[in-house]
């Protein structure tokens, strides 16, 4: 089994591709002509986004995202953080915790998309080596 998507509902499929297009470059799949679904090339898993207004029609009640209480976050992976996290707050993210270097070797930060999701910017963990 493999993870193929992850599904993250929004209000407005069509702006939350345009904006994570700007904030992290990352490049449109599809959005379907509903506009009520769309997806974003992430490698091997798409991040994808479906309105919530579909997803109250398919009998589900999607529950209000918190950047300040997240039950998860979206993680990023680059070489250079800080160029990222400038981009994301320069197309519209509100900026969450500024670029910092973690004790286990690894620079992060954070960042909210306007939908209210909470998305790490990071460098690569940096693996003990195998003695």
């Amino acid at each position: 089994m493999i993870l193929r998507y992850t599904i993250l509902y929004v209000a407005d499929v069509a702006a939350t591709l345009a904006f994570y297009e700007r904030a992290f470059a990352l490049k449109r799949l599809f959005l379907h002509e509903s506009g009520d679904y769309g997806e974003l090339a992430t490698g091997e898993t798409k991040l994808a986004f479906s309105s919530v207004t579909l997803m109250t029609q398919l009998g589900k009640t999607p529950g209000k995202p918190s950047a300040q209480a997240p039950v998860f976050e979206i993680a990023f992976e680059t070489d250079d953080v800080s160029a990222a996290f400038d981009r994301a707050v320069a197309a519209g993210a509100k900026p969450v915790q500024e670029v910092r270097n973690e004790p286990w070797g690894q620079t992060t930060s954070y960042v909210s998309d306007p939908n209210g999701y909470l998305v790490e910017i990071c460098s690569p963990v940096q693996l003990p080596s195998a003695g």
